[in-house]
């Protein structure tokens, strides 16, 4: 009896994670329909090069704000944004995150706070499979959509095993609200 009482738990629960998993496209068919236009640029910080392109970008767009998660030095970054003629108040410096999962998820109650639905993601070409399995999940999972821009890089692309650790963890968060971050 308490063997076929776990099996139906566990595929109770594998029921629930995938219908909620599959909900996410519709999450995100939504956004994109409310939405169509980006709102906002959400640049992943840990290279000059990103915010560099971040700050060209946003010469297109006056009217988006920018959010840099865990970039450049303070000092270092507002000279990037000051350069490019961006002033203070339409870019945001986030220094929360400690790896690309938390990127996501210590800026996602901001995004909702302004209602953005929508946002250009910006990272680095070698880094960007990853940060898109992991906003489809974290930005998804609350109706956001993204439209990648990739910044060029001579660095080898990630593992596999690195997307599907973060997409782990990415699940756990959504589930938990916990990233896993002292598992690694």
């Amino acid at each position: 009896m308490h063997r076929k009482f776990k099996k139906y738990w566990i595929l109770a629960v594998v029921s629930l994670s995938l219908t909620f998993i599959l909900f996410i496209p519709v999450r995100l068919a939504i956004a994109f329909h409310q939405a169509p236009r980006p709102q906002a640029i959400l640049t992943l910080g840990a290279w000059i090069d990103r915010e560099e392109f971040s700050a060209e970008l946003a010469q297109w767009y006056p009217k988006l704000e920018i959010w840099v998660s865990s970039g450049s030095p303070p000092q270092m970054a507002r000279k990037i944004f000051h350069d490019a003629g961006i002033p203070d108040r339409r870019f945001h410096l986030d220094y929360r995150a400690v790896d690309t999962v938390t990127n996501f998820t210590t800026l996602v109650s901001d995004f909702k706070e302004h209602n953005i639905q929508h946002l250009f993601l910006i990272t680095s070409n070698n880094h960007m499979p990853r940060a898109k399995a992991i906003a489809f999940l974290v930005l998804g999972s609350q109706g956001i959509a993204f439209t990648p821009l990739s910044v060029p890089s001579d660095k080898p692309k990630e593992s596999r095993l690195r997307i599907l650790r973060d997409i782990a963890r990415s699940l756990l968060w959504i589930v938990t609200g916990h990233t896993g971050t002292n598992f690694y």
